[in-house]
C-alpha cells in the first residue's frame, strides 16, 4: 500500500495523508498502470456523465476530458512534454539541447510542441461520441503511463535527477510486470482498439527512447513525462482512426 500511496502521491494531486516513502515506489517503478487506471478513470467521468445524461456534444466533453487529464496530475508530466519540446527544438550540440531542456524558461519549442499535442489530441478525441470519448480516454492514460515504466526501467540517465534515481532501482523485467497490468483492458468491449492502442503506446515509446538517445544521450524525467502526454495523444489518435474509418 505505501507504494501505491507513493506512486499516486507523484503521478496524482489526490489528497493522500503524509507523504509516503518515495523509494517504496521506485523499487517497483512497474506498478505506473495502475496510476493510468485511477487518472483515466477520473479522466473518463465527463464522457460517462454526458452519456448518461444523454448529452452529445463531443466537442465540450472533449476539452473537459483532456484538461482533466492533465489537472489531475497536477501538470507534472505536461511540464516535462513542455520541457522536452525546447531540448527537441533547440538547435546546436548535444550539450545545448540539454541546457535548453533543463532551464526554467520556456521557449517557442515547448509551447509548439505543447500545442500540436492538445490539438491533436482534442481532435481525436472530439471525433468520438461521448462514451467513445470515456473509454479512449481511460485506456490512452494507461497505457500512457506504460510508457513511463518503460521509461523508467530502460531510459539510461544523462545526469543525476528523478530520472535516474529510479532507474537505479528499476529492472529491465518491469517491461513486463508493467505489460502484464494492463492485459485487464482486453477484457472490455473492443479489444481491437485495446490492441491498437498497446501497439501505438509500444511504437511510441521506442521513437521517444532512441530520439532521446540522439538528442541528448539519454533520458531525464522530462522525457518521461512527456512520453505520458505522447502516448496519450498516440493512443487516441490510433483509436479516433479506426472508429472514423469503420
Amino acid at each position: 500500500m505505501q507504494s501505491l500511496r507513493a506512486l499516486l502521491q507523484f503521478t496524482t494531486i489526490l489528497p493522500l495523508g503524509k507523504p509516503a516513502d518515495y523509494e517504496c515506489f521506485a523499487k517497483r517503478s512497474w506498478l505506473y498502470p495502475i496510476a493510468g487506471y485511477v487518472t483515466g478513470g477520473i479522466a473518463a467521468l465527463p464522457g460517462l456523465i454526458a452519456w448518461y445524461l444523454g448529452f452529445e456534444n463531443s466537442s465540450i466533453i472533449a476539452a473537459l476530458t483532456l484538461a482533466l487529464a492533465v489537472f489531475i496530475s497536477g501538470g507534472n508530466h505536461f511540464d516535462g512534454l513542455l520541457d522536452f519540446g525546447d531540448g527537441l527544438m533547440a538547435h546546436g550540440s548535444r550539450e545545448k539541447r540539454i541546457r535548453a531542456m533543463t532551464d526554467r524558461t520556456t521557449g517557442a519549442g515547448a509551447l509548439a510542441l505543447g500545442i500540436m499535442v492538445v490539438l491533436i489530441s482534442y481532435a481525436a478525441l472530439s471525433s468520438m461520441t461521448v462514451l467513445q470519448i470515456a473509454f479512449a480516454v481511460f485506456i490512452a492514460e494507461i497505457f500512457g503511463k506504460l510508457s513511463m515504466a518503460f521509461s523508467s526501467a530502460l531510459g539510461k540517465p544523462f545526469h543525476d535527477g528523478i530520472q535516474k534515481y529510479i532507474y537505479d532501482r528499476s529492472k529491465k523485467r518491469f517491461c513486463l510486470y508493467a505489460v502484464l497490468l494492463t492485459l485487464p483492458l482486453f477484457l472490455l468491449p473492443g479489444k481491437m482498439y485495446v490492441g491498437a492502442g498497446l501497439a501505438a503506446a509500444l511504437v511510441t515509446f521506442l521513437c521517444l527512447h532512441f530520439l532521446a538517445r540522439k538528442l541528448f544521450g539519454g533520458t531525464n524525467g522530462d522525457v518521461t513525462g512527456a512520453g505520458n502526454e505522447i502516448t496519450r495523444m498516440a493512443v487516441l489518435l490510433v483509436v479516433a482512426v479506426i472508429l472514423t474509418s469503420a
